[in-house]
């Protein structure tokens, strides 16, 4: 029995598998808010005791990075060790990955309708796979090619430097070195992001903001999921939350495009994560595809790559248990 876990900025999601049943098919499975609890052996043992059920091995994706058998969550205040893990929950054995590499594991495994495609490319047979996920934070992960199967591969590239592109993003750079130390990309370009780029456009004034925006906006400490919807509102759409969004997913692309140079990631781009599953509907053209493309004398490089949406939310979840019943934890 294993014990596989993704463990998010805002949530963790966990599951109990057996390796007759495979990573598709859950025994029992949760889904935990982060916020109230203390750290993940809190969550785990909780879930536990509702199963009614015990494990062998455990293996959990963390969204930071992991160091030998320890992992610093990014945006939580938890330090997860595999001694303390095999201690307190009782299993023979822990095993520690990045989310994003926990997410890699997944994406061989994705059905056709877990899948969007948004620009079909040409991939190249046994190309690299790159993957860039935008939720709480932004993470970045691929995978390579060895022999008959792929080998997944973590990244912190999301914490890189963000490169703008143009006028809007230089200022929009200017604008947020006036508050932080470092601008990375995550600061622009995930759910902790987005309400860094509205404010940007609201203090540049391309737009001004409704009320009903303000009020809602006043009312919540995560703003995102707000600004998303106003955007997206079929009838009445605010046009300071769409001008941020087509900028986030402007600046999505462009990045998208820097990993799949970075890892040559010619068997194509895979976008995870929560907002590109609520923006599958404006990513396929515009300018999250014209960022993507726009890399000078590499645009026809560009051009081969496929690009994917993931619409699978549990692929991190499938990917810690396929590497869990795979390659025991140890």
């Amino acid at each position: 029995m294993l014990i596989a876990g993704d463990i998010g900025g805002t949530k963790t999601n966990l599951g109990l598998y057996s390796r007759e049943a495979g990573p598709h098919a859950p025994l029992h499975e949760e889904t935990f808010p982060n916020a109230g609890y203390s750290s993940l052996t809190e969550i785990v043992t909780k879930f536990l005791a509702r199963a009614g059920m015990t494990a062998d091995h455990a293996v959990f994706g963390i969204a930071g990075p992991v160091l030998g058998k320890e992992a610093a969550a990014t945006n939580l205040p938890w330090v997860i060790r595999t001694e303390e893990l095999t201690r307190t929950l009782r299993v023979r054995s822990a095993r520690l990955l990045n989310d994003l590499e926990a997410m890699a594991w997944g994406v061989p495994l994705l059905q056709k309708g877990d899948l969007l495609m948004l620009h079909e490319g040409k991939a190249a047979p046994g190309g690299a796979l790159g993957i860039i996920a935008p939720g709480t934070g932004l993470g970045e992960g691929f995978l390579t090619r060895e022999g008959e199967s792929y080998r997944a591969h973590s990244s912190e590239g999301g914490h890189a430097d963000f490169a703008p592109t143009n006028d809007l993003e230089i200022g929009l750079l200017q604008y947020l070195l006036r508050r932080y130390p470092h601008v990375s990309y995550e600061r622009v370009c995930s759910g902790l992001g987005i309400p860094n780029v509205y404010e940007y456009m609201k203090e540049a004034r391309f737009a001004a903001e409704p009320n009903r925006v303000l009020e809602k906006l006043a009312r919540t400490e995560d703003q995102t999921p707000i600004i998303i919807e106003a955007a997206l509102d079929p009838v009445s759409p605010c046009r300071l939350c769409r001008e941020t969004i087509d900028l986030f997913v402007s600046i999505l692309g462009a990045e998208a495009g820097n990993l799949a140079l970075k890892v040559m990631a010619t068997g194509g781009i895979y976008l995870g994560g929560g907002i590109p599953i609520r923006l599958a509907n404006i990513l396929g053209s515009g300018p999250f595809m014209e960022a993507f493309l726009r890399k000078g004398r590499f645009s026809h490089l560009m051009e081969r790559i496929p690009v994917h949406a993931i619409l699978n939310p549990k692929v991190a979840l499938i990917g810690a248990a396929a590497c869990g019943l795979n390659e025991p934890a140890g």
